[in-house]
């Protein structure tokens, strides 16, 4: 069934209807003012992130507008989500930039159209993953790889907009590249582009320590565009400006690109498209309670997509969902997606009204903006915070950063996939144990090294291991429990293997089990499992290790196998 529609009963009858769409069902009269207040108040937070962004993606201002406006209608009729905001976003606009520049070039109508196609692309290729229930694919980035790719795709971000806020010409290449071209241009630094670059991050950073709610964005803007005209900024002094901006309304059409240009759009489509489903999880944990349902994660995706469609037809660039907007949104008392919908309202009006005014934009202005939303990204208390928990998950996000940064955000976002299932696997494959001694006095088996006085059970080793047993660990732990029996000081007559820390185990593992059982029956040695789930115990049985074993071996708590082998 279509979202928007639901079945009624009236008078005994189900009767098929239009009805409100799912983020406004159960909406409240009395809400109306908070969320129009809420929508004028990301409007303004809105206006100039979104400009900024399509410079970010090479695009007209306006498309980025465009783009703010499509994504947050399309989610608030098809998403689940009361309070998640969508639109442009600075996270996926580097990608799109480098991956279209690749097939186009940029500032042409073919540059236009082929962002537009690669936006119907991304679209569809979210609303496929939310169909097919695909979005758990979001896990396979680790918190700490995540924090590298966000903090390596800021520097690129700031590296860009450099050039912009000094006045002087764009350099192209890599991230080192453009830095030496900066360097080599230093000369050229046009005073009054800097010192407005300046003034608008000095207003933005001192509204935002007041109230995230305040526009200091908008107003740096304002207050901007004020100055140029006043005193000749652009034709006296050479201050760049946006240039004209196209107002009313965006024509519909079905953008194409050329097979050749097709081929080459896959790698930066799934890269985006992968970012679009990372940052929409993030944003829907940080927007909604923990327990929301999968299904709901795997609509919103399918919204985010539709809002990518649309923005395609219209001639923008994909959208993805926005954490800051998200919290903008929330903090200024938003009760619905109603908030959106007045927001994208505003916008819309904002460009058929007073397009002629966003002409006289300074370009320094929208670098500054992206200059602190990048800095945003940066989170520098999360990077900290991850090296005081383990040096070698902040070594992975900083390897991260310095791929996105330095060679390219899709290499990046691949070498975070790899990081992040590498550093899962070598966890699993080498998973932390511990042997196991009985309090004095109870019936309690800890490990060895919590601290507690221990007693042991002569001739009885009592192992536990943390990890389910797999082919990537089964060789190392039947070598590692020999190695235990081996090292043991006296003889041991039974080894006890505590399964509560085993969730599952695979063929090989249970091969590996029967090795080791095999190996210590032959010299003298008993092998018995305790707490065993139902699934372990059913991989047990199905394995024949519970045969080989015999039933009496296993036993539902370690106390009373060794009770049982000690008899």
């Amino acid at each position: 069934m279509h979202p928007a529609v639901f079945i009624c009963r009236s008078r005994g009858r189900a009767v098929r209807a239009w009805c409100v769409p799912p983020t406004l069902r159960g909406y409240r009269a009395a809400w109306l003012g908070a969320d129009a207040l809420a929508g004028l108040s990301l409007m303004a937070v809105a206006l100039p992130s979104q400009m900024a962004t399509a410079v970010l993606a090479n695009m007209p201002v306006v498309a980025g507008l465009f783009a703010f406006v499509a994504g947050s209608l399309l989610y608030a009729v098809l998403g689940r989500n009361r309070h998640l905001s969508v639109g442009a976003d600075s996270t996926i606009a580097p990608v799109l930039a480098t991956g279209v520049a690749s097939i186009a070039v940029v500032g042409t109508a073919g540059y236009v159209t082929a962002m537009a196609f690669t936006a119907l692309l991304v679209g569809a290729v979210l609303i496929a993953v939310g169909l097919f229930r695909l979005g758990w694919i979001a896990e396979f980035l680790s918190t700490p790889v995540i924090a590298g790719v966000l903090a390596g795709i800021a520097v690129e971000i700031i590296v860009r907009q450099i050039p912009v806020i000094l006045g002087i010409p764009a350099g192209t290449g890599s991230t080192i590249d453009r830095l030496h071209h900066v360097v080599t241009d230093v000369g050229q630094v046009n005073g009054w582009s800097l010192l407005i670059a300046l003034g608008v991050l000095t207003v933005i950073i001192a509204f935002q320590r007041v109230s995230r709610r305040l526009p200091g964005a908008l107003i740096a803007l304002v207050v901007s565009v004020i100055a140029v005209k006043a005193f000749g900024l652009s034709a006296d002094h050479g201050v760049a400006l946006v240039g004209a901006v196209h107002g009313g309304l965006p024509r519909v059409r079905l953008p194409t690109v050329s097979w050749s240009q097709l081929r080459r759009l896959p790698a930066p489509v799934l890269t985006v498209a992968f970012l679009c489903i990372a940052q929409t999880a993030a944003s829907v944990r940080s927007a909604r309670s923990a327990t929301a349902d999968v299904v709901g994660f795997n609509r919103d995706l399918v919204a985010i997509g539709a809002g990518s469609l649309g923005a395609g037809m219209i001639g923008s660039f994909a959208v993805d969902a926005s954490p800051p907007n998200s919290a903008v949104s929330a903090s200024a008392g938003s009760r619905s997606q109603l908030t959106n919908i007045f927001a994208a309202l505003a916008v819309l009006v904002v460009v058929l009204a007073f397009s002629g005014a966003l002409a006289d934009i300074p370009e320094a202005t929208l670098g500054a903006t992206l200059v602190f939303i990048a800095a945003k990204l940066f989170r520098v208390g999360e990077l900290r915070a991850i090296l005081r928990f383990d040096r070698l998950e902040f070594a992975l996000a900083t390897i991260t950063l310095l791929v996105v940064a330095l060679v390219g955000i899709e290499q990046g976002v691949l070498a975070a996939l790899i990081l992040s299932l590498a550093d899962r696997t070598r966890r699993s494959a080498r998973p932390q144990d511990a042997v196991l001694g009985r309090e004095p006095g109870t019936d309690h088996w800890v490990p060895l090294d919590v601290g507690q006085p221990t007693e042991q059970v002569p001739g009885i080793l009592v192992y536990l291991v943390y990890a389910p047993l797999w082919y990537g660990n089964a060789d190392y732990l039947r070598v590692r429990i020999g190695q235990l029996v081996e090292g043991s000081p006296e003889p041991v007559k039974a080894v006890i293997l505590d399964a509560g820390g085993i969730s599952d185990i695979d063929y090989t593992g249970l091969q590996a089990l029967r090795s080791l059982a095999l190996d210590l029956e032959r010299r003298g040695t008993v092998v018995a499992v305790a707490r065993a789930s139902k699934l372990v115990h059913h991989d047990l049985k199905h394995g024949a290790l519970l045969e080989q074993l015999g039933r009496d071996h296993l036993f539902a708590s370690v106390d009373e196998a060794v009770v049982a082998l000690c008899e």
